[in-house]
C-alpha cells in the first residue's frame, strides 16, 4: 500500500481520526505579498500550463514557482523536496513518493522536519487527492514524533496549480478548509504556506 491508495474514509477508521470540515479556516491568516518576479513568471507560465493541461505542466510551471518563491522569501527557514521518497511506516502503508514536501529546516540533502505536505490533484480532482494528502500528513507527524521534532501541527495542500485547498492535522484531528483559494489570491496562498512552515495556527 502507498499514500495514493488511501481514502479519507479508510484513514479515519485505520488511524482513528476525527475529520472536521470548516468554512474559510485560513481566511484570517496574514498575507505574504508575492514578488514582482513571481507575478511575471506566473503571467508567462499559467497560460502555457493550462494549454498543455497535464499534471507535469501544472507542477513545473505553476506549483514549483510558487513554492520556490516561498523559499526565496523565507531564507534559512525551510527546505523544499520534489518527488521525494518518504517511507515512514511500511506496515501501515505510510510509504511512497510525495509530490512536494516542505521541511522546517534549512537542510536540503534529506528530509529532516516535514511540516507541509503538498499533493497535485490527479485529473484536476481536488477531492480525490485529500486521502493521499492526509496519509502523507500522518506520515510527517509520525516522522517528527520519532525524531523528537517539536512540531505540533502538520499542514497539507491539494492543488491543481490554479486551485489550492488547505488542511491541518493536530493530534488525531484533521481540519479541512471547505474553501478553495485561487491564483488570484496568491498572497493569501503564500501566507497560509508561510504560517504552516512557522507552525502558526
Amino acid at each position: 500500500m502507498s499514500y495514493s491508495q488511501f481514502t479519507l474514509a479508510s484513514l479515519e477508521k485505520t488511524f482513528y481520526l476525527t475529520i472536521v470540515e470548516k468554512v474559510a479556516l485560513f481566511t484570517n491568516t496574514p498575507l505574504l505579498p508575492s514578488s514582482p518576479l513571481l507575478t511575471e513568471i506566473l503571467n508567462c507560465n499559467v497560460p502555457l500550463a493550462l494549454a498543455n493541461n497535464t499534471e507535469k505542466a501544472r507542477s513545473e510551471m505553476i506549483i514549483a514557482p510558487v513554492l520556490i518563491e516561498l523559499k526565496r522569501q523565507l531564507p534559512n527557514q525551510m527546505s523544499l523536496f520534489s518527488g521525494a521518497e518518504f517511507n515512514v511506516e511500511e506496515e501501515t502503508g505510510l510509504m511512497g513518493y510525495c509530490d512536494f514536501i516542505i521541511s522546517q529546516s534549512s537542510e536540503q540533502l534529506f528530509v529532516k522536519a516535514p511540516v507541509v505536505m503538498l499533493v497535485e490533484a490527479k485529473n484536476e480532482n481536488i477531492k480525490n487527492g485529500l486521502g493521499q494528502c492526509v496519509a502523507e500528513m500522518l506520515a510527517a507527524q509520525l516522522f517528527n514524533q520519532r525524531e523528537q521534532n517539536p512540531i505540533t501541527t502538520i499542514y497539507g495542500v491539494v492543488t491543481t496549480g490554479t486551485n489550492w485547498k488547505f488542511l491541518r492535522l493536530t493530534n488525531h484531528q484533521v481540519e479541512i478548509d471547505l474553501r478553495e483559494y485561487y491564483l488570484s489570491e496568491i498572497d493569501q496562498i503564500l501566507g497560509i504556506l508561510s504560517a504552516g512552515i512557522q507552525n502558526k495556527k
